[in-house]
């Protein structure tokens, strides 16, 4: 055994070094399991700037515990499999035979440019300081106490006056290495396509918003932007209120890993704060889940390493404020080490449309998150589906990353696409983008949960839908059972009112009406 083996095995598990006992084909050729490990994979190339090892015959903690030479080679052709999927190679293999059997090195290198993109949407209560830390966040700057840092990211006049977001809102901001990348000139859209293009690391935000009647601009954000992690604030002042407990309830019924900022920290003494997190902690437990209190570095690499396995069950929580900087450097660590979750390249493309324009010069520009698959300029395409369920044909003129020229977009990517062919008059918010045509849908049938409703919910009743970035009236067709109350769950059948989508089996969604809510899968289509 070398002294390079020993050297590495000590040294731990890190940023682009990973031990594996043994990867076996009935267990981790699972496609769930499978998409998790090269997103693993992915995570350690971008942290070795395009270079992971990988250590085989070893387990978690380091035990040289070894592995019999075919379940060695059923481990390599494994790793060659998820090396391939994103365009990485195996470079070099070293065997070592220890007493229980064979332990490797694998060196896996990837070709060209290797990026990450994550995307981190926010909630909370309204005034509770979401924006401002996430301005703080990407320009580095601290606030003056007064919400200077969040006129980075709204962009409508009367938000700013007021000091309250309407709309949904975009920041990005990246990492090189253990380097972060700042916005200098947050302003200046000619800023956020320098992160696009020098970023290993690009991190886009999703600012929801906190006031009760854009509710449902609120879970647009969340349920139709294909994020990776949610973050929830609250501020110490004022603590758990009612909408820190629906958006909570929202983010982990979208299945969505979560990390819990309490902010204004410098506004509240330490009992105060103590009151808040024990109750936030409370509230998790009450709910199934773990409250991780991060308080230093070790904390925060354990947690970025166990936030979305076990179920989601692990919410860390961390205390801060963008005033006086307290903290942020460890929520900064902990966004750095986060990896990719959704990465599926190959599947057929498909994107959500949530905003469109028409742009002098330009024409016609749809926006949204990849939900899967690459599209380039050129590419033919098509859109809808339209009211009668037709889908317009189109050509991609060009391909834009925060403000970022790009030749091709991937999943998980927030991007703009200049669409050839269409006029903007004929699209609306709903719409899918894809190459191969799929099917409208006008009905449905649904595995639902019902979160809160006064009386029964019968066959009959019209909730607005929220689906990816579907928002649109349905009335529910049939009940299993003749009625749903709070609590209960059970099967229905869902009809659009007003337009036909495309949706497909597994996609989860919310469905409102006032105070009432509740969740759902769709389990078949038609």
């Amino acid at each position: 055994m070398t002294e390079k083996l020993v050297s590495i095995v000590n040294g731990g598990e890190r940023e682009n070094i990973e031990f594996k006992e043994y990867l076996s084909e009935d267990i981790h050729l699972n496609s769930s399991r499978f998409e998790s490990l090269v997103c693993q994979l992915n995570h350690r190339l971008i942290m070795g700037r395009g270079e992971a090892l990988y250590v085989l015959g070893v387990t978690d903690s380091g035990n040289l515990k070894g592995v019999s030479r075919d379940r060695l080679q059923e481990s390599l052709r494994i790793l060659g499999l998820l090396s391939t999927e994103i365009g990485a190679e195996i470079k070099e293999i070293e065997e070592y035979r220890v007493d229980g059997g064979w332990i490797a090195l694998v060196t896996i290198t990837k070709r060209g440019k290797s990026r990450e993109h994550i995307l981190i949407g926010t909630a909370g209560h309204v005034d509770h300081g979401k924006s401002t830390l996430v301005g703080t966040l990407v320009t580095g700057i601290p606030d003056d106490g007064s919400g200077k840092t969040r006129l980075f990211l709204d962009v409508q006049k009367h938000e700013i006056e007021r000091g309250l977001s309407a709309d949904l809102s975009y920041a990005v901001y990246g990492f090189r290495g253990r380097n972060t990348i700042h916005l200098k000139n947050p302003l200046n859209k000619h800023e956020r396509a320098r992160i696009v293009e020098t970023a290993e690391k690009l991190v886009s935000f999703v600012d929801t918003v906190g006031h009760e009647p854009w509710l449902r601009t609120t879970i647009r954000g969340l349920v139709g932007q294909k994020l990776d992690y949610g973050l929830l604030v609250v501020s110490a002042d004022d603590g758990v209120t009612r909408t820190t407990r629906e958006h909570l309830g929202i983010l982990l019924a979208m299945e969505l890993p979560t990390i819990i900022a309490v902010t204004k920290i410098d506004r509240v003494e330490k009992s105060r704060l103590h009151q808040v997190v024990a109750e936030l902690s409370g509230l998790l437990r009450e709910i199934g889940r773990i409250p991780y209190i991060i308080k230093d570095e070790e904390e925060v690499k354990k947690a970025s390493e166990m936030i979305g396995k076990r179920g989601h069950v692990l919410i860390p929580v961390l205390t801060l404020s963008p005033v006086t900087m307290q903290g942020m450097d460890l929520l900064n660590e902990l966004i750095r080490l986060l990896p990719k979750r959704f990465r599926r390249h190959k599947d057929d493309f498909i994107m959500y449309i949530d905003k469109i324009y028409r742009i002098s010069g330009v024409g016609t520009v749809v926006s949204g998150t990849v939900k899967q698959g690459v599209l380039r300029e050129g590419d033919e395409v098509l859109i809808g589906p339209t009211s009668s369920g037709d889908f317009l044909k189109s050509r991609i003129q060009s391909i834009e990353i925060h403000h970022y020229r790009v030749e091709q977009t991937v999943s998980g990517d927030v991007a703009g696409i200049a669409v050839k062919g269409v006029s903007a008059e004929d699209l609306r918010r709903g719409m899918v983008v894809v190459k191969k045509k799929p099917s409208a849908v006008w009905e449905f049938t649904a595995d639902v949960l019902v979160f809160n409703h006064p009386t029964r919910i019968k066959a009959g009743y019209e909730p607005v839908l929220h689906l990816e970035t579907i928002s649109e009236s349905v009335v529910f067709t049939d009940v299993e059972g003749g009625y749903l109350k709070a609590g209960d769950r059970g099967k229905v059948r869902i009809r659009f009112k007003y337009h036909p989508y495309f949706i497909q089996r597994g996609q989860k969604f919310i469905f409102r009406e006032g105070r009432s809510k509740g969740y759902g899968t769709v389990v078949s289509c038609g």
